[in-house]
């Protein structure tokens, strides 16, 4: 799950996800967490959408509509790559929320997404005849049926360059309200990864609720691959500033017997030039 990374995206989505996030209780002791939903998260690469190009709020170039505003898009992961190859980011949320494909409302919670799967902002679509969400697509046509209502999005904008600092297989997104950020997380499954299993909470998202914990990774080298989703997983957490527990794994040695992060994957030559296209309809 953008899901956006921002601290923006948690405030936004606050109001929707109070009286789950009052169940968690801050870990003040360094010690091994049960239960854990492992996901993963990148930025978004702009040539694995097909949206039509249109005028990026906040900045001076155009972009694919459903890279800005879809659940798979950087409204979602926070951060993006565009068809120029530089690193973008969603700056403000707007208002509103997610919407699913039928343009009724979606919330995040402990239990996965109330009212059904994420599909788009809670604006900055179409509405089709049938009552379903669609956008103009980037060679004509349309996603889902011509578009007869445009829900519009206010506030939303983006900005240039990354969100936080974060690196690839050592930096974790985590429901500060269960995992205080600054902490250092623990996942066996990733004790092959660059990091030697080691993260360093340092990012949050309004979809990361409870004992799930978001891995900041490299995109995959497609759109179809997706990222690993790992359930009931056992991670150790160590707050910043207290010591570790007896039973903690051992500290990655940094003798390179870790993988090396995967490189990032470049725009295709031919889908370099993000200045075509037309404004929104």
């Amino acid at each position: 799950m953008t899901r956006t990374r921002t601290l923006l995206l948690l405030i936004a989505l606050a109001f929707t996800v109070t009286a789950s996030a009052a169940q968690a209780k801050p870990i003040r002791r360094a010690g091994w967490l049960r239960s854990v939903t492992v996901t993963e998260y990148y930025p978004a690469p702009e040539w694995w959408f097909v949206g039509k190009k249109v005028q990026t709020p906040g900045l001076d170039r155009l972009s694919r509509i459903d890279w800005l505003y879809s659940s798979t898009g950087m409204s979602m992961e926070g951060d993006g790559i565009g068809l120029d190859g530089d690193r973008y980011h969603i700056a403000g949320l707007g208002s509103g929320g997610w919407v699913t494909e039928r343009g009724k409302p979606s919330v995040p919670g402990h239990r996965g997404w109330k009212g059904g799967s994420p599909f788009w902002r809670a604006g900055g679509y179409w509405l089709s005849s049938d009552k379903y969400v669609t956008f103009p697509l980037d060679g004509g046509g349309w996603s889902n049926g011509p578009g007869r209502r445009y829900r519009e999005l206010p506030g939303v904008s983006f900005g240039e360059g990354p969100s936080r600092p974060l690196k690839y297989y050592r930096s974790v997104a985590v429901d500060p309200d269960l995992i205080p950020l600054g902490s250092k997380v623990y996942i066996a499954a990733y004790q092959t990864s660059a990091g030697g299993g080691w993260f360093t909470a340092e990012d949050v998202g309004g979809a990361i609720i409870g004992r799930h914990v978001d891995v900041y990774r490299t995109p995959p080298a497609r759109a179809d691959i997706g990222g690993s989703h790992l359930q009931d997983q056992r991670i150790y957490v160590q707050p910043p500033g207290t010591r570790a527990a007896r039973n903690s794994p051992p500290k990655s040695s940094g003798k390179g017997t870790a993988t090396p992060s995967p490189p990032v994957p470049q725009p295709p030559a031919t889908l370099s030039d993000p200045s075509g296209g037309a404004g929104a309809p």
